[in-house]
């Protein structure tokens, strides 16, 4: 357990650092919260504000300065997620500054990608910054109020709408009409340190399945939260909830998902003498996750592994990443020498396609492939069978869908079957038909139907017999 970390927090737009102080209060001596007001708000409102990265600097030399003794956090709520997200990757790269970083709270956060706001929106919250004293207190009023899932205590509810209208207005616009529009996605790339990501279940742009969508495909180590009722304000909403969430992870940090582990009884086979050397050497290098390169980018990744989820369900902990593996072969050009003559290389393909279906979940259900239910993205394969998905720029005409998913699924198969684990997942037992000695092959000496080696049957068994 992290032993009395800081907290740095990182405000929504339109917030302050005053944001965090129903979360500190409950925090209490476990953690100590340091609350940042960023460029153009809370105390720094004499500042115009600036893209994320000169936000990112503003953090970074508070956080040199406070010179924490020991591991931190940062927790970023909306716009200060996203500015929480790059200080992670500047820490991963290596940056000294940020070396005591140790986990990620991000809270409704802005993503990597670009926020999903309608652009009439985004221009009316543009517009009414720079209006009379009026209109801005109406619309502040209306802005805290709109991104609650229920009324606030009166004053949080007060000092939120006083943060809004002592915004600098430069600030503000740079924010809605260019750092909530910046695309990081490949900067960001996959942070493999701990994360907890809570979302509002009433929260309409950056609710649950947004962050699910465009968040967590970053994030190695994460655990996602639904705050039941909440809107986007969730350090005024849910300070309880976020207090209990974060001790616990201070307890226990997100882990990596889980490799796939053998069954005792395949294990002891592949171990044994039964085996051949070559054999075992192959199938145990085969266990090791690649570690690049790759070419898909986070997203088209986080698609594949959507639709390999589909086509080649996989049920428990440690699941094969079926998606990592196919993204490695991509890149490093192998393959088994078959593709449909009419497709592009076997890269620029998978690219295409995924950006296809992506395309057409969009146009459906106004939502990308990983964010539908497995109904919804079950039909949307079941189009790309028949050469019905609509054409989407950039992607695959719908009859070479057709094909690259006739493809995807011998390949799901293939890089299934490859990996130990899921030979012990059908049972099967043909590894142990032969091993070092030439001159002893033990082999197969009962062949008629449903009988069984007595060597075999500890892992029948334990596959349900899959014969």
């Amino acid at each position: 357990m992290i032993d009395q970390p800081v907290l740095f927090c990182l405000h929504y737009l339109g917030g302050s650092a005053r944001t965090w102080r129903p979360l500190a209060e409950r925090l209490g001596p476990h953690a100590r919260c340091v609350g940042i007001d960023l460029p153009g708000f809370g105390d720094e409102a004499h500042k115009p504000g600036g893209d994320v990265a000169a936000m990112a600097d503003h953090v970074a030399a508070r956080i040199t300065a406070e010179a924490p003794p020991g591991p931190w956090l940062i927790a970023g709520n909306s716009m200060g997620a996203k500015v929480a997200l790059v200080l992670a990757r500047r820490h991963e790269d290596g940056d000294p500054a940020l070396a005591g970083l140790a986990g990620l709270v991000l809270l409704a956060g802005s993503p990597p990608a670009p926020e999903p706001m309608a652009e009439e929106r985004r221009q009316a919250m543009i517009a009414w910054i720079d209006a009379d004293p009026e209109t801005r207190q109406r619309e502040a009023e209306g802005f805290v109020s709109g991104n609650v899932g229920a009324p606030l205590d009166p004053e949080d509810h007060a000092c939120a709408v006083e943060d809004v209208l002592r915004a600098n207005p430069d600030a503000w616009k740079a924010w809605l009409a260019g750092g909530a529009n910046e695309d990081w996605r490949e900067r960001i790339g996959v942070l493999s340190i701990p994360a907890l990501v809570v979302s509002g279940a009433e929260d309409g742009d950056l609710g649950p399945e947004s962050q699910a969508a465009l968040t967590l495909p970053h994030l190695a180590r994460q655990r996602h939260e639904v705050a039941p009722g909440a809107g986007h304000l969730l350090p005024l909403e849910r300070p309880e909830m976020l207090a209990a969430l974060i001790l616990a992870m201070l307890t226990a940090p997100p882990r990596a998902a889980q490799a796939p582990t053998l069954p005792p009884a395949f294990a002891a086979l592949m171990s044994s003498d039964r085996v051949n050397t070559r054999l075992r050497s192959t199938l145990r290098e085969r266990m090791r996750e690649p570690d690049g390169p790759f070419c898909l980018g986070t997203d088209e990744r986080a698609t594949l592994a959507a639709c390999l989820d589909r086509v080649l369900p996989q049920t428990g902990p440690g699941r094969i990443d079926l998606a990592r593996r196919i993204d490695a072969r991509l890149a490093g050009g192998t393959g088994d020498g078959w593709r449909f003559v009419a497709l592009p290389p076997d890269p620029k393909a998978y690219a295409r396609a995924l950006r296809s279906l992506d395309g057409a979940a969009r146009e459906a259900h106004g939502r990308p492939f990983t964010a539908l239910g497995g109904a919804e993205q079950d039909a949307l394969l079941d189009r790309a069978t028949s050469g019905d998905l609509p054409e989407v720029a950039g992607g695959l005409d719908p009859d070479l869908m057709t094909c690259w998913f006739e493809e995807l699924r011998g390949e799901a198969v293939r890089t299934f079957l490859a990996h130990p684990a899921g030979l012990a997942a059908i049972g099967f037992t043909g590894i142990g038909a032969g091993g070092d000695e030439a001159d002893a092959l033990p082999g197969y000496r009962l062949t008629y139907l449903n009988e069984r080696e007595a060597w075999e049957a500890p892992v029948l068994e334990a596959a349900g017999d899959a014969r």
